[in-house]
């Protein structure tokens, strides 16, 4: 049993600093949970990942002290005790527009009488049955977290309801479903997209819940903690490689060497 280090700092008041895997990978997951990243962020959304996979990625991420938020597509209810189990911290569930639809993601995701989870106890979240159950089901319930992702104006419109939601503990702002869908694609200097940023915090703490939403550099990272997010997620090992060998592309272009790029 290991207690969540997210819950910890924000309970305690601190921001938690997050970094997005893509890369199917445990020697990633163990070396970025060494270094002392608060929290990975795995993606069953947008990536082919078995559950298989990411349960190995988690139990490379156990070797070290970060935890593991997974998300799932919408609508993804049963996948989300099976994350769980496998031995994620906490779960995003994406694109979330209803009070009910949060409702749902907790129902899956929390034991009895905070939910309806269904029992298991053999996968390394309990772990593998060597816990007391009874100190296991309170542990499951009050060490799992669950965000609800803000990605569309429907879901802004019922950020105040969604927050309000009994065991929803945070709300993410999704910047980039939202530019899309309002107008403003790619552009977060855009007035529309800190009104959607004002409008999360606000709900958030309306309800006393904390909220969170990535940063593009430090700066920005420090105008969102001062307007009270919570959790900040910056970057993927897929961007930060990609900008390495730019780097290393442009250094050793200065040499004469040449490049015959695929794509640009």
């Amino acid at each position: 049993m290991r207690s969540c280090k997210s819950l910890a700092k924000w309970r305690s008041g601190e921001p938690v600093l997050g970094t997005t895997l893509h890369l199917a990978d445990q020697s990633i997951f163990e070396m970025v949970s060494l270094m002392g990243f608060d929290l990975l962020w795995v993606d069953l959304e947008h990536h082919a990942h078995s559950l298989e996979t990411v349960s190995g990625l988690m139990r490379a991420a156990r070797v070290g002290s970060a935890d593991v938020i997974a998300r799932p597509a919408k609508g993804e209810f049963m996948r989300l005790a099976r994350l769980l189990e496998s031995g994620a911290q906490g779960i995003m569930y994406p694109r979330c527009t209803t009070a009910e639809e949060a409702a749902e993601v907790v129902r899956n995701a929390k034991f009895p009488p905070m939910g309806d989870r269904g029992l298991d106890g053999a996968g390394p979240d309990m772990p593998y049955g060597l816990m007391d159950l009874h100190a296991y089901l309170k542990w499951a319930n009050e060490e799992t977290f669950i965000a609800i992702q803000i990605e569309d104006k429907a879901g802004l419109d019922q950020a105040e309801a969604i927050a309000g939601t009994a065991g929803v503990d945070l709300l993410f702002f999704g910047p980039g479903d939202y530019s899309i869908r309002n107008g403003f694609t790619g552009n977060f200097n855009d007035d529309r997209y800190w009104e959607a940023i004002g409008k999360v915090a606000k709900a958030a703490k309306s309800a006393g819940k904390w909220w969170g939403t990535p940063a593009f550099d430090a700066l920005h990272a420090q105008k969102l903690l001062d307007a009270g997010a919570m959790l900040i997620t910056r970057s993927s090992d897929l961007s930060l490689l990609r900008q390495a060998y730019d780097g290393m592309k442009s250094e050793f272009g200065a040499l004469g060497f040449t490049f015959d790029s695929f794509l640009y």
